[in-house]
């Protein structure tokens, strides 16, 4: 579409999975739409990628709904991961609730409820054991969860994630329905145990 009022009629009449838009568009911009988007509850992931370069055009960018920000000329395999990233952390959220054997996890709230007792999660650490539990038995390696949980541009080291991981495995030592293993030399996964 050529601007920000013809988006808002495709997205009336289509489902989107991602929004990938200028700032510079006559009619409507891109921070009018992003921000006209939010405003209506809606909370497809939008990518903003523009010429404006400056600290205060990306956080405009930011403030109006954008989940992601990059300035022309644009990296096309660094845009496809950043889409990917954006992608799997909108079917994060999107999911919403998460169960293993007894055990329930709710994203709204970061609580994970086991054996009859609820703990809420610092964010970070609910995320991670969300990305896990969700591909049991599918390897991740630290990068892939650093990118989905922290982001691209997230400054944090890699071996932040080992911090968070030990933490998890600390609070649920004793859960009956799933173990976070270590895959030496490639990353994390959460197997379920029997019976789970």
């Amino acid at each position: 579409v050529s601007d920000g009022k013809e988006a808002l009629d495709v997205l009336d009449k289509e489902y989107v999975d991602l929004i990938i838009s200028d700032i510079m568009m006559p009619n409507m911009n891109g921070y009018e739409l992003a921000s006209s988007l939010r405003e209506s509850g809606i909370t497809i992931p939008i990518l903003m990628i523009t010429a404006k370069d400056s600290f205060v055009d990306m956080q405009m960018g930011f403030a109006s709904g954008t989940d992601d920000y990059m300035v022309k000329p644009v990296n096309v395999n660094e845009m496809v991961l950043r889409v990917g990233a954006l992608l799997r952390r909108a079917q994060m959220i999107s999911d919403r609730r998460q169960t293993i054997g007894n055990t329930v996890l709710e994203y709204d709230s970061m609580t994970v409820t086991a054996n009859g007792k609820s703990m809420v999660l610092p964010q970070k650490e609910f995320m991670l054991l969300y990305k896990l539990t969700a591909y049991p038995g599918r390897i991740f390696t630290r990068q892939q969860l650093m990118d989905d949980i922290w982001g691209l541009d997230s400054e944090t080291e890699p071996r932040t994630v080992d911090v968070h991981i030990n933490r998890l495995r600390d609070r649920f030592r004793d859960n009956d329905d799933f173990e976070i293993i270590t895959i030496r030399g490639l990353g994390y996964k959460a197997v379920k145990r029997h019976g789970a």
